[in-house]
């Protein structure tokens, strides 16, 4: 499995034509109704440009159940997106909804101190009179960086590879490259500031993230 990680993170970018720069603004919370179970809640605002120009606006929620000492969790989720695409070279745009429903399963590892996530995740989608199915895997690395003073510190790097794959034709969807660097707030807090690469069979958009993750 991870000989199979770090040959999805070195991404083909000889496949990536003209690239435009937007911005992502992404907040994930879980909330522990118990020792096994949660809520997943997450809301993300992208935009085309720096920030005002309206990409996709993305809700998801769900219910999971860790297992395997915190190691594994299971969730079952639904999503609502709300695309605004440009016609063609127009100004124009027009709204597209879509509703989601996804199962997905969680692993995490330890290697020295190097913590690594797998994320799997099949997804029924309801575009508009539209239906398709996706399947995503996700590979994500946590760096912390080593303090002399400190047994750990709440400087880390992070990196992540997610593949998506269409149940039909083209099979291949996009590929997503993440770099960026984190800061644990506190136990429950930590925020994120990174470049992510996403690139498709026909071309390429360079994002800048910036994320907020909860656990209360």
């Amino acid at each position: 499995m991870v000989a199979l990680g770090i040959y999805l993170l070195l991404p083909l970018f000889t496949n990536a034509q003209d690239s435009d720069f937007g911005n992502w603004l992404i907040y994930i919370g879980n909330k522990k109704l118990d020792q096994k179970w949660n809520i997943h809640n997450e809301a993300q605002y992208r935009n085309y440009n720096a920030i005002g120009d309206l990409e996709q606006l993305l809700l998801r929620t769900g219910l999971g159940y860790t297992f395997n000492q915190g190691k594994s969790d299971a969730l079952l989720g639904y999503g609502y997106i709300l695309s605004e695409n440009y016609l063609g070279d127009s100004d124009e745009k027009v709204s597209i909804n879509e509703h989601r429903i996804f199962e997905q399963f969680i692993s995490k590892q330890k290697i020295g101190n190097v913590g690594l996530t797998h994320r799997y995740r099949f997804e029924q989608r309801f575009i508009e009179s539209d239906f398709k199915m996706r399947f995503r895997y996700f590979l994500a690395f946590k760096i912390p960086f080593k303090n002399k003073e400190k047994d750990n510190s709440k400087l880390y790097l992070s990196a992540y590879n997610e593949i998506f794959l269409n149940t039909k034709s083209s099979v291949f969807d996009r590929n997503r490259v993440y770099a960026g660097l984190g800061y644990d707030v506190s136990q429950n807090i930590r925020v994120e500031a990174g470049y992510m690469n996403q690139f498709f069979e026909q071309g390429a958009r360079d994002q800048f993230n910036l994320i907020t993750f909860v656990n209360f």
